[in-house]
Parts: C-alpha cells; structure tokens; sequence
C-alpha cells in the first residue's frame, strides 16, 4: 500500500504562486514505477484532472485550464512530485489530490489511478 501526503496548499491572492508537494511511501513497488498525478475538486464540482508526469519524468500533460500556468515534476530520489502553480486564479480554489498509478503512463482518468492522498487546500482570494 502506497501513502500519499500533499502539502503546501494555503491562501493565495490572484496572481500569486503556490507549490504543492506529495511525498509517497510504502509499497512493494518503488516510486519511480508509478506515473504520478494531480488532480483538483471544487466544491459542488467533480473531481477533475490537472496534470501527470511518467515515471521517469521525462513526459508531462496539463489540463486544458491550466496549460501554460502550472507545471508538474517529480523528484524520484526524494519520493516527491511537485505541482508549480502560476498566475493563480480564482477558479483554482480547489482541494488537490495526488495519485499514483502503475499501468498507465499518462493518465488523465481517475480511474487509473491506484493510490491517492488525502488532499491539500488551495485558496485564491480576490
């Protein structure tokens, strides 16, 4: 079993920055096995997509709504993927979710995905 804890969520104002960061642990199976995800729930809103790397790091896509603003990365020695979040805007307010998956590499379905954390806070004020 795979955990996964996010952090760096907070209060932003327009414009601003956050990084987020998801450490994993446990597992048979290490780290740079999984492709790794974000994904974003607002509330009243599903679960949506944000972006993933592979395992190697070498390969990235975006949701369409953030292309262009956020990026995702990953440090295999750490354990650790990041998601850089730029020109925030209000309609980023969201709690993020990181997840793990083994099969597939760019996933972009939460049904693809084998692990998740418990989420981290993301709030951008006006």
């Amino acid at each position: 079993q795979v955990q996964l804890v996010e952090s760096g969520g907070g209060l932003v104002q327009a414009g601003g920055s956050l990084r987020l960061s998801c450490a994993a642990s446990g597992g048979t199976q290490t780290f740079s096995t999984y492709s790794m995800g974000w994904f974003r729930q607002a509330p009243g809103k599903e679960r949506e997509f944000v972006a993933v790397v592979i395992r190697s790091g070498g390969d990235t896509y975006y949701g369409d709504s953030v292309k262009g603003r956020f990026s995702i990365s990953r440090d295999n020695a750490k354990n650790t993927v990041y998601l850089q979040m730029n020109s925030l805007k209000l309609e980023d307010t969201a709690v993020y979710y990181c997840a793990a998956n083994r099969r597939y590499g760019l996933g972009l379905r939460i049904a693809q995905y084998d692990y998740w954390g418990q989420g981290t806070q993301v709030t951008v004020s006006s």
